[in-house]
């Protein structure tokens, strides 16, 4: 199964506005937020991601609401975290 999970942002690269660096549970990765370049985000800012890609800019109840539902479906979640430390975007 594939969620989308809530992140903040924690930096843009300079020397690629497209890519963002987040935090998801602790879990640093960085993140293609192009499809949100009618509104791109900033730091601090927090998305809802999907398989590598920014879908939607989100605000921070909605990530927390987001995340309270997460952790409770259990073994998804933490697979879903798992794949995401696997996984890198450079």
């Amino acid at each position: 199964m594939c969620l989308g999970i809530p992140g903040e942002v924690v930096a843009i690269r300079p020397d690629n506005p497209d890519i963002a660096t987040v935090d998801v549970s602790g879990v640093r990765r960085a993140i293609n937020i192009g499809l949100l370049d009618a509104c791109p985000p900033r730091p601090g800012d927090w998305v809802l991601i999907h398989v590598g890609f920014a879908l939607s800019l989100i605000d921070e109840a909605e990530a927390q609401a987001a995340m309270e539902f997460l952790t409770g479906i259990g073994r998804a979640y933490d697979d879903e975290l798992a794949a995401l430390r696997a996984s890198s975007i450079d």
